[in-house]
């Protein structure tokens, strides 16, 4: 099979990133807390809902951009996924196995044995480098507190170098205030990432990707944008009927996608910023009753609904000229 690097007349190509919801295998592992992902649990994760499951994240991936490109996304950064086994079922379902894609994952020390990953088109982007980073916390008794890893992604993107940082900041399962602290540790991770690469390289092309856990006014992603000198296309994306996650009839936009300024530039043949959006498409939202509007989610507690996520992803638009 021959595969177009453009399909339609346009240069233009989709980076994306989705937190899917609990993408587990089906098997307990002893080493994590993933005993609700099993078939003897009481959510009944089955072969059945598994399969469901990647069948419609696949379709989802695979239509981000779609409109803007004519085309699947080059790029996804993706968090909560358990390990190599379900992004190589992943990208082997129905509606990605026509696509060239391959993937960078770590396992993290994570409890629940979820992470991040980073999935691509193998014949638009080539990986040069990747590494994980990992930042110590504490809980309240001053016991090591694991959670997700950092993601760095280096490689060639249409031949432009391009860096990639995927992130799954600490939740606020205990209150947003509470757990504050380790959000801006998780924030201050990755400007030190930043700083590393902005040393070992000339005016660096770098795009900071994941679920923040937090706004684009939170203090944590703030003072990565400021700090740092980067442009958060997401600042004007929220509103009081849009956002990539809701609870309690209230949206935030924890899901978002942060560039330098360098993707302005009026090069050629380089990769330049067009737009940033939620792609919160119909298909993706509840249809009906008190929660209309909302992700269509895979579980509500222990519930199964056989939805896709309880996030909505996001995307950027940019151009090669």
């Amino acid at each position: 099979m021959k595969f177009n690097i453009f399909k339609s007349k346009t240069n233009k190509q989709t980076v994306a990133f989705y937190n899917i919801e609990n993408l587990f295998d089906i098997y307990d592992d002893e080493f994590t807390r993933d005993d609700d992902f099993i078939p003897t649990s009481k959510k009944r994760w089955t072969v059945k809902r598994y399969k469901n499951k990647l069948r419609k994240i696949g379709y989802a991936i695979s239509n981000i951009g779609r409109k803007e490109t004519n085309s699947h996304p080059a790029i996804i950064g993706l968090a909560e996924v358990e390990n190599d086994a379900v992004l190589k079922d992943l990208i082997a379902s129905k509606h990605l196995k026509e696509y060239p894609y391959q993937f960078v994952h770590y396992d993290s020390q994570d409890e629940r044995g979820i992470d991040v990953a980073f999935i691509y088109d193998s014949k638009k982007f080539e990986v040069l480098h990747s590494e994980i980073f990992t930042f110590t916390l504490t809980d309240e008794d001053g016991l090591p507190d694991y959670t997700r890893d950092i993601l760095l992604v280096s490689g060639l993107f249409f031949g432009e170098k391009i860096h990639f940082i995927v992130n799954h900041w600490p939740s606020r399962r205990t209150g947003d205030v509470a757990t504050e602290f380790k959000r801006i540790k998780a924030s201050e991770q990755v400007q030190a990432i930043i700083l590393r690469l902005q040393e070992d390289y000339d005016n660096p092309k770098i795009v900071v990707m994941g679920d923040f856990n937090d706004d684009p006014f939170s203090n944590s992603v703030k003072q990565l944008v400021d700090n740092i000198g980067l442009f958060n296309p997401m600042d004007t994306l929220l509103s009081i009927d849009r956002g990539t996650t809701s609870h309690n009839f209230e949206w935030n936009l924890f899901d978002q996608i942060i560039i330098t300024h360098n993707f302005f530039e009026r090069k050629p043949k380089t990769l330049r910023y067009v737009k940033a959006d939620i792609y919160d498409a119909d298909f993706l939202k509840q249809y009906d009753g008190k929660y209309k509007g909302s992700p269509y989610r895979t579980y509500v507690g222990k519930n199964y609904k056989g939805g896709y996520s309880d996030h909505f992803p996001v995307y950027l638009i940019l151009n090669k000229k």
